[in-house]
């Protein structure tokens, strides 16, 4: 991998599937988390988030599917990179009951962590275009603690698209039975975001019952944190870490989800 392209702190190496080769950011040790960045890429906020999670007690692997890494967070670049997905035939942006078919590969790369790493399984966290990844890949029985963070796909052009998950009707039955057998999904958004509409989470609630815990932070007209209507990454751009904030909140829910699902001796 050339030098522009490496972050600090993170081993890197190439992982193939099917014929597809990506390379993937790895760091720490203990149980396997695999992190999907946002658009439009591996930005310093992504990546700063999956040093927090080693940090935590995890091996963090962390794919690069788009964008440049460590490239900052700027609208020309989101633009770009939300172009790029829209025209790619492994993101399905529109699709309300089907998956992109990139989670293909993704499944295999989770196989692979647990593999590498051991225990109960893996976790695993998509965000903005990958969040409803996650539930994706919980038909794999690797995948233990998923974590949707503004799941937005399929984009909300209609009512159907906005309470859609992204998911075909027989992976969805394959959630719904995980979720409810000790993999439950834990999901998070703002309330104005409207890439991350609360007819999904609404969905989401309806399908997994006592399956599905939900993180909404309020980000309306004179909300208490002062949060904008733009507010849409939770434990990215805008994560505050300061005590008293949702956002850190929001970002210690998701460790401790880990540790629960992936360390058991930390529930014990």
């Amino acid at each position: 991998m050339s030098a522009e392209a490496s972050l600090e702190g993170f081993d890197d190496f190439e992982f193939a599937h099917d014929g597809v080769a990506r390379p993937v950011y790895r760091r720490g040790s203990g149980p396997g988390v695999v992190v999907m960045h946002e658009i439009p890429g591996i930005t310093p906020e992504v990546a700063g988030f999956a040093r927090r999670v080693a940090e935590e007690g995890f091996t963090v692997y962390m794919p690069h599917m788009f964008g440049k890494p460590n490239k900052p967070l700027s609208m020309p670049y989101v633009l770009g990179q939300m172009g790029r997905a829209c025209i790619s035939r492994e993101f399905s942006v529109l699709a309300r009951n089907e998956s992109s078919p990139i989670t293909d590969w993704l499944r295999a790369l989770c196989r692979h962590a647990h593999a590498e790493c051991g225990g109960s399984g893996v976790g695993a966290i998509g965000m903005c275009l990958t969040g409803n990844f996650a539930l994706s890949l919980m038909v794999d029985e690797s995948v233990m603690a998923p974590v949707l963070s503004q799941p937005s796909l399929p984009f909300g052009v209609s009512a159907s698209h906005r309470e859609a998950l992204h998911l075909s009707d027989e992976d969805l039955q394959i959630v719904k039975r995980r979720a409810n057998e000790g993999a439950g999904v834990l999901a998070m958004r703002f309330t104005g975001d409207p890439m991350c509409p609360g007819e999904r989470f609404r969905r989401l609630e309806a399908e997994l019952g006592d399956g599905f815990e939900a993180i909404e932070i309020d980000s309306g007209p004179g909300n208490p944190h002062g949060l904008t209507r733009a507010a849409h990454s939770v434990v990215t751009t805008e994560l505050v870490d300061e005590d008293g904030h949702p956002t850190q909140a929001a970002l210690y829910r998701i460790i401790e989800v880990f540790r629960e699902r992936l360390i058991p001796s930390a529930t014990a």
